[in-house]
C-alpha cells in the first residue's frame, strides 16, 4: 500500500507537470508571439515523442520500474523549474518540453504496471481507479494552483517555478522510498491475497527469461491494440480539456484565465472522485464492460449538451454540465483499465509494462494525430488568442471615442489622417458626427477632441486587427462545435470495440470464475504441500 501511494503521488506531480502549460495556455502564447497553431504543434511533437518513450519503458520488464519513475521525476523536475520558465525563444520552449513529453511518455507505461504489481487482480478496477487519479489529481492541481495564484503571480513562469518545486519534492521521495517486487515474484499472475503462497511457492522455479521471448510478438493482438485504439478516441474530450480548456473559456465566453482555470476544478474533482468509487463498485460486482457501455452513453449525451452552451452561458451551468461529463467518463475508465491489464495478462502476466508500451504508444500517436488535425478545424483562434484580449480591452477603453469614429465617413477620415489641419474635412466631420448623434456642433466638436487624445498606436493596433478579431469571434464558436463534435464520434467508436477485451458481463458468471479460480489454487497448494 506505501509503494502504492507512492506510485499514486509520482503519478499526479508528473501530470502537474505536463499539464501546467494549459493553465497559462494565453500568456505563454503572447509571450512567445507564437500562433495558436504553434503552441498545438508543440503539443503534437511532445505527445509523438512520447508514444516513442512509452515504447521505451517496454524494456522495463526487463530492468525494472521503480528507477524510471523515480529519476523521470528528478528530470521533469529539474526541466520545469529551471529550463522551461527560461527559454528564450519558442523552439527552445518546444524543445524542453518535448523532452518532458519523451519522460511522461515512459512513466505513463512504468507507473500503471508498478500498480498491477502493487494490487491483485480482484482489486485491479479499485487500483486502476487509483492510478488514474494521478493524471486527474494532477490536472485539479493545476487548476487549484493557477486559480489561486494568477491573481497575484501574473507571470506565466511562476506557475511552472511552483511546478518545478513540487515535482522535485515528490522525486526525492520516489528516490528513496519506491521499490519493486522481484522479477521472479512480479510475473506471476496475482488474482487474489489468497493465491500468495502459491504465487511464492512457484517464484523459485520461474524462468522468466523464457516468458519475456518475442515480447513484442506476444501482445500485437486485435484485442490488445482495438482496445487501446478505443480509448484513445474516447478520451479526446479529456485530451482537449487538459490543453484547451483556458483557451476556450476566456476566448469564446469571456472568462478570466483565473476563472477559467476554477471551472476545471470542478471537472476534475467529480472525476477524481468518481474514478475511485466506480474501481471500488467494478471489483465488488466483478465486471467491466458494463460500466464502460454505461460510461460512455452518458459522456457522449453530456458532451452533446456541453457543445451546445453558447455565449452567456452562467458559470453554475458550465460547472454543472462539465461536472456531469466528468463522472461519466470516469465510469468508462476506471474498469476500462483494469480489463485491459487483464487483457493483457490473458496473453501473458508477464508482459504487463509491454502490453502498456503499446497503450501507451497509441494513445499518444491518437492525440498527436488528433491535434495535428485540430487548427484545421479550429482555424480561427490564433486572432482571438494572440490579439482578442488587448482588442477588448481597447474597444472598452475607447468605447466613446470608437463610436465617434465609426459616426464618420472613412474618406473624411482619411483626409483628417492625411492633414489634421484640413479645415474642409474638419466641418465635414463635426457635421456628420452631429449628425450621428443628433447633437449640436459644440458638442460634436468635444467629441472629435476626446478622439483626438487616443494614443495613435491603440487606434492602429484596433485597425490592424479589430476585424480580425471580429471575424474569428464570429466563426470560432462553429468551428468549436465542430471539434466537439469530433471527440463525440470517438466516444461512439469507443462502445463496439469494448466486445474485443476480457471479462464476463454478468456479476453471476464472474463470480462463478473466481470461485473456481480459488477452487484450482487449492488443489495446486494442497498437491504442494504433499
Amino acid at each position: 500500500m506505501t509503494y502504492l501511494g507512492i506510485v499514486v503521488l509520482a503519478t499526479i506531480a508528473l501530470y502537474y507537470a505536463f499539464y501546467i502549460p494549459g493553465a497559462v495556455a494565453p500568456a505563454i502564447i503572447a509571450h512567445y508571439g507564437m500562433t495558436f497553431n504553434t503552441y498545438v504543434y508543440i503539443i503534437v511533437v511532445a505527445n509523438a515523442v512520447g508514444a516513442f518513450g512509452s515504447l521505451a519503458a517496454g524494456l522495463a520488464d526487463r530492468f525494472g520500474r521503480a528507477n524510471l519513475v523515480a529519476y523521470g521525476l528528478v528530470i521533469v523536475g529539474l526541466l520545469i523549474l529551471f529550463g522551461v520558465p527560461n527559454a528564450l525563444n519558442t523552439f527552445t520552449y518546444g524543445l524542453l518540453f518535448s523532452i518532458v513529453g519523451i519522460v511522461e511518455g515512459v512513466i505513463l507505461v512504468a507507473t500503471p504496471a508498478l500498480v498491477r504489481d502493487f494490487s491483485p487482480q480482484l482489486g485491479r478496477a479499485s487500483a486502476m481507479g487509483f492510478w488514474t487519479l494521478g493524471p486527474v489529481l494532477g490536472s485539479l492541481v493545476v487548476a487549484v494552483v493557477s486559480s489561486n495564484t494568477l491573481s497575484h503571480l501574473t507571470a506565466w513562469q511562476d506557475q511552472f517555478i511552483i511546478c518545478g518545486i513540487a515535482v522535485l519534492a515528490v522525486a526525492v521521495i520516489a528516490v528513496v522510498g519506491l521499490r519493486e517486487l522481484s522479477p521472479q515474484l512480479r510475473d506471476q499472475l496475482m488474482v487474489s491475497m489468497h493465491d500468495r503462497a502459491l504465487i511464492e511457492a512457484r517464484a523459485r522455479g520461474l524462468n522468466v527469461s523464457e516468458l519475456l521471448r518475442k515480447p513484442w510478438r506476444q501482445m500485437l493482438h486485435l484485442d490488445i491494440i482495438g482496445s487501446a485504439f478505443a480509448i484513445s478516441v474516447f478520451l479526446l474530450v479529456y485530451y482537449t480539456a487538459v490543453g484547451f480548456f483556458t483557451v476556450y473559456f476566456t476566448t469564446l465566453h469571456g472568462f478570466s484565465l483565473s476563472t477559467a482555470n476554477s471551472i476545471g476544478n470542478w471537472f476534475w474533482a467529480f472525476d477524481a472522485a468518481a474514478l475511485v468509487i466506480i474501481g471500488i463498485i467494478s471489483d465488488r460486482v466483478g465486471v467491466r464492460k458494463p460500466f464502460m457501455v454505461l460510461g460512455a452513453v452518458g459522456a457522449i449525451t453530456a458532451t452533446i449538451i456541453f457543445l451546445n452552451l453558447g455565449k452567456g452561458t452562467a458559470y453554475s451551468t458550465f460547472a454543472l454540465v462539465i461536472s456531469i461529463l466528468a463522472v461519466f467518463l470516469a465510469i468508462a475508465y476506471a474498469p476500462w483499465m483494469a480489463s485491459y491489464t487483464e487483457t493483457v495478462e490473458k496473453h501473458n502476466p508477464a508482459l504487463t509494462a509491454t502490453g502498456l508500451a503499446i497503450w501507451g504508444w497509441i494513445i499518444r500517436a491518437v492525440i498527436a494525430i488528433s491535434f495535428l488535425i485540430m487548427p484545421a478545424v479550429v482555424s480561427s483562434m490564433t486572432p482571438l488568442v494572440t490579439h482578442g484580449s488587448t482588442v477588448a480591452t481597447l474597444s472598452a477603453k475607447y468605447a466613446p471615442e470608437l463610436a465617434t469614429l465609426n459616426a464618420i465617413d472613412p474618406a473624411t477620415q482619411a483626409a483628417l489622417a492625411a492633414n489634421p489641419a484640413n479645415p474642409l474635412a474638419g466641418i465635414k466631420a463635426v457635421g456628420e458626427v452631429a449628425k450621428a448623434f443628433n447633437i449640436g456642433p459644440l458638442a460634436a466638436t468635444a467629441r472629435l477632441v476626446q478622439v483626438s487624445r487616443v494614443p495613435r498606436s491603440d487606434l492602429l493596433y484596433l485597425k490592424e486587427h479589430g476585424t480580425e478579431v471580429v471575424n474569428a469571434a464570429a466563426a470560432a464558436p462553429g468551428q468549436w462545435k465542430n471539434w466537439w463534435w469530433v471527440c463525440v464520434g470517438g466516444q461512439v467508436v469507443f462502445i463496439p470495440l469494448i466486445l474485443l477485451m476480457a471479462g464476463r458481463w454478468s456479476p453471476r458468471r464472474a463470480r462463478e470464475d473466481a470461485e473456481e479460480h480459488e477452487r484450482l489454487v487449492q488443489q495446486e497448494l494442497a498437491a504442494l504441500r504433499s
